[in-house]
């Protein structure tokens, strides 16, 4: 337990820093009397769960990210997370936070479709050492979006080595969310489901083994602004083998059902 928490306070002060500085500076580059293009938020989680599989074993996570969006649909931005899988999996080392990276272009039409396309870049910076047969975990994906009102459909698409798994360009997730506001109330009731396939020779050894990498997943979820603080109340599962691809060294199964209870606030 004081590992973890040990893990949570580094990973917080990597995060936290150039977060916090970015909101400072960030207002000042907008002219006088423009909106700033600049954005941050900031959410802390009782676990964080990526595609319905928890990425701090059960633990929780502070999260943050910062975004710049030009008025032609353009955007880049930074998100960070705290994570355990990757030494939870039996990797040596240092590798307890998440940056990712991305960029793309976005665009919201008259007859209230949208449309989005760009690039992810899931970095896992520090010094650890891979398990034998596995890849370090920095992961590339190109995606592409489309909406329409309160419902979007969404294709990953995976560009090499996927989440350790090396040799899985192809690797995709297909999904589709509903998020749907309740009038003026501030409140939205969310759903999802995802499908992760993996892809390449790698994937398939996995799978003659009994560990098959791929899996569907959903959520439910509601949440409520609170005078800008956004409180989410999220139920996920999948239908992952347990015991198989994601039950970690200890034994726990990071694809199990589970409940999530977070808080954001955007700037």
């Amino acid at each position: 337990m004081k590992a973890n928490e040990m893990s949570l306070k580094v990973a917080a002060s990597k995060l936290l820093r150039p977060l916090l500085l970015a909101v400072l500076v960030a207002p000042g580059m907008a002219m006088a009397g423009e909106a700033s293009p600049f954005s941050a938020n900031v959410g802390i989680t009782t676990d964080y769960v990526f595609r319905g599989i928890s990425q701090t074993s059960a633990n929780p996570a502070l999260q943050g990210g910062i975004d710049y969006a030009h008025a032609s649909g353009l955007y880049a931005g930074v998100w960070g997370s705290n994570v355990s899988w990757i030494t939870d999996f039996g990797a040596t080392g240092s590798a307890s936070l998440e940056l990712d990276t991305y960029f793309g272009f976005r665009n919201t039409l008259d007859n209230e479709f949208s449309y989005d396309v760009g690039f992810i870049r899931y970095n896992y910076p520090g010094s650890y050492t891979p398990v034998a047969g596995t890849a370090k975990a920095d992961t590339d994906e190109v995606y592409m979006a489309a909406g329409y009102k309160w419902i979007s459909a969404k294709f990953s698409y995976g560009l090499g080595q996927f989440l350790t798994v090396p040799g899985a360009s192809g690797t995709h997730y297909l999904e589709a969310n509903a998020n749907v506001p309740l009038g003026d109330s501030g409140v939205t009731f969310g759903a999802h489901i995802g499908k992760q396939t993996y892809k390449g020779s790698a994937a398939d050894g996995l799978v003659l083994a009994g560990f098959d990498p791929t899996y569907r997943d959903y959520k439910l979820s509601v949440s409520k602004d609170f005078s800008g603080f956004v409180v989410t109340l999220a139920y996920t599962d999948t239908n992952a083998r347990a015991g198989g691809f994601y039950t970690t060294l200890a034994g726990k199964d990071l694809a199990r059902s589970t409940t999530i209870l977070s808080v954001s606030r955007a700037f």
